[in-house]
């Protein structure tokens, strides 16, 4: 079968591998163009076109996908076009290209979490499972009728980052699948039920954290915001941004914000709440790298200095 790969981000490379291994003909990868990175903005491949590259396969960069690039699919012969995480939009033209259509790996159990940002949506609005499905593109916003789906639970400790992860590798797996089910002439998609909710992009002050708010829902939203944009709180020097919290339903004498540092081999930052305390596990305060925050607490103790995240 020989199928175009379309793909942008990190969690886009395992479904590429997943389906080279497969043995599909990848007549080409089509990705974003380069883009600027780091303090010194300089222009880097994605990292679907630098996993491609090592590959050895034909790489097409577009920030869309207009009349010229179109062109360029049609010259391929295309099966079938497989897409995870590009980043732009299909347009009609383009769709009917490959025989089969595009097939779209998404980050949720559709109709559920439409949109660019499924994983974190979830996490931040307390679903306690997820999934991956494998659809039939159209051009509405991810309302194809679906191939197939794997679930995943959704763990205290879960970033979005982190489930991403999990959901790239069983994800892969399910798109695999699909693409042999179409070739066999056996894939029997379903049209989606129920309705839908909209999961759009993750912006900087979606991560933003207010320690007034109830516990659960700042570990939620701190969770499904990491590990981009990242959580963080505006203090007078600067910001401090977080990785995964853990929360303690015993401790409620911290007053929202409050910090207190439980001194021993391992000291402990505990943060109040709304409800009751949370336990940062990485903390990066202003102007520093991300680290240990029993390495950050040790540091507080080492010099008697007192933080507040009021």
């Amino acid at each position: 079968m020989r199928i175009l790969f379309a793909g942008t981000p990190e969690v886009a490379v395992t479904s590429l591998d997943h389906l080279v291994d497969a043995g599909f003909d990848v007549a080409a990868v089509l990705t974003r163009p380069d883009a600027p990175l780091g303090r010194k903005r300089v222009l880097t491949p994605s990292p679907v076109a630098q996993r491609a590259e090592e590959l050895g396969l034909q790489i097409v960069k577009a920030a869309k996908i207009d009349a010229q690039v179109t062109e360029q699919l049609t010259a391929l012969d295309l099966d079938a076009a497989a897409i995870v995480a590009y980043g732009g939009l299909v347009p009609q033209d383009a769709l009917q290209v490959p025989r089969h259509g595009w097939i779209n790996l998404h980050f949720s159990l559709l109709p559920q979490w439409r949109g660019a940002a499924p994983v974190q949506h979830a996490i931040i609005f307390g679903d306690d499972i997820t999934g991956a499905v494998t659809f039939q593109l159209e051009t509405g916003l991810d309302t194809g009728p679906v191939f197939g789906q794997v679930t995943e639970p959704i763990g205290a400790m879960d970033t979005a980052g982190a489930l991403l992860q999990r959901l790239s590798d069983s994800g892969s797996r399910l798109l695999v699948d699909t693409l042999q089910a179409l070739d066999a002439g056996v894939a029997r998609p379903e049209p989606q039920t129920g309705s839908g909710s909209y999961a759009p992009k993750i912006t900087d002050a979606d991560a933003q954290l207010d320690f007034t708010r109830p516990a659960t829902e700042i570990r939620r939203r701190a969770h499904g915001t990491s590990p981009f944009p990242g959580p963080w709180i505006k203090v007078a020097d600067g910001r401090f941004k977080f990785g995964a919290l853990r929360e303690h339903p015993q401790v409620t004498d911290l007053a929202p914000g409050q910090v207190r540092i439980e001194p021993g081999k391992r000291p402990r930052v505990l943060v109040g709440t709304g409800t009751w305390a949370l336990e940062p596990t990485q903390i990066q305060p202003p102007g520093k790298k991300m680290m240990d925050a029993a390495d950050w607490a040790r540091g507080l103790l080492a010099n008697g200095t007192e933080v507040s995240f009021a």
